[in-house]
C-alpha cells in the first residue's frame, strides 16, 4: 500500500466539496496537529484555508489527548488532522467530537463486521469477543476568541489500521486495529476518503442547525456504566454515567445522589 496516501493518490479519489481541499502528505513529521497549528499562527497572509487537511505516514512527536505520546509504525496507521473555522460559541465545541467520531465510526462499520461505538468522550471502540478494545482517538485543540466564539478549531485523528497485534500499543483500554478485526488489510486512502465525505456531510448539517446529538449518543458505550472520571487538579470521581446533555457533556450521577456535568475528562470503565 506504499504512495496510497500521496496526494495524486488521494484526490482524484476525494467527493466532497471544501474538506480536504487542500490537502497534504508528509511521509514523516513531528505532529500533524502541529505543523497545522504553526500554520494557521502564519501571517494573515498565509492562513491555509478551512477544510485543510494535512496527513502523514510516520509522526516522530504524535500525542493524544492529556499530552499521551501517540506512536506508530510507518504504513499501519491513519493521522491526519484537519483545520475548520466554525465560528460556533465555544460550549458548541464537543459537536466537532460528536461529528468526527461518527464520521470514523460509520466508515469503519463499510470495513469491518463488528459492533462500533464512542467512549466518552474521544475514543473510538469496536467489540472483539464481548469486550470494547480502542482502535482510534481524536484530538481538538482550539481557540476561543474574546466574543466567546472559535475562530479556529483543528481536529487530530489517529486511527489503527493495519497494525498487528505485536505492533500494538498497551493501554489501560484493549487496543486492536481494523485489519485485525476484519481480518484483512484495510485501504488508508479508503477510509480517509470515507470520513472526510462523512465528516463534511455531518458539518453541513450542523451548520444548518441539525444536532448530531441523538446519533452520538447512541453509539456512547460510557452511558448506563459505572466510571472513574479522572480530573486535572481534583479528585477523581466515582459514579454512573447517566447520561449527555445537549452539548456533549457527560452527567454522572455519584452515590450522594448528585449529578456532576463535565465537559472533560479521563474516564474509566469500571463495569
Amino acid at each position: 500500500m506504499d504512495g496510497e496516501l500521496a496526494v495524486t493518490a488521494v484526490l482524484p479519489h476525494l467527493t466532497t466539496r471544501w474538506l480536504g481541499r487542500p490537502y497534504h502528505f508528509f511521509a514523516t513529521i513531528t505532529s500533524t496537529n502541529d505543523v497545522l497549528k504553526e500554520w494557521v499562527a502564519q501571517g494573515a497572509a498565509d492562513q491555509p484555508p478551512a477544510g485543510t487537511v494535512l496527513a502523514a505516514d510516520f509522526q516522530s512527536a504524535g500525542r493524544g489527548r492529556l499530552a499521551r505520546r501517540w506512536e506508530a509504525e510507518a504504513g499501519t496507521s491513519l493521522m491526519f488532522s484537519l483545520l475548520l473555522r466554525p465560528n460556533w460559541p465555544a460550549e458548541q465545541l464537543l459537536w466537532l467530537t460528536m461529528l468526527a467520531s461518527l464520521a470514523a465510526t460509520e466508515a469503519a462499520e463499510r470495513l469491518v463486521d463488528a459492533p462500533l461505538g464512542v467512549k466518552w468522550p474521544n475514543d473510538l471502540v469496536l467489540s472483539q469477543n464481548g469486550v470494547w478494545h480502542k482502535w482510534g482517538g481524536l484530538l481538538l485543540e482550539g481557540s476561543v476568541a474574546e466574543d466567546g466564539r472559535l475562530p479556529t478549531v483543528i481536529l487530530g485523528m489517529g486511527l489503527n489500521v493495519n497494525m498487528t497485534a505485536a505492533q500494538l500499543p498497551e493501554g489501560i483500554t484493549p487496543v486492536t486495529s481494523l485489519s485485525l478485526a476484519a481480518g484483512r488489510a484495510i485501504s488508508r486512502r479508503q477510509l480517509l476518503v470515507d470520513i472526510l465525505a462523512g465528516l463534511e456531510s455531518h458539518y453541513t448539517a450542523a451548520e444548518a442547525g441539525s444536532s448530531p446529538l441523538v446519533r452520538w449518543r447512541d453509539r456512547l458505550i460510557t452511558l448506563g456504566q459505572p466510571v472513574k472520571v479522572s480530573r486535572s487538579g481534583q479528585a477523581p470521581l466515582d459514579g454512573r454515567a447517566v447520561d449527555v446533555d445537549p452539548w456533549g457533556q457527560l452527567l454522572v450521577r455519584t452515590e450522594d445522589g448528585r449529578v456532576h456535568t463535565l465537559a472533560a475528562g479521563d474516564v474509566s470503565l469500571r463495569g
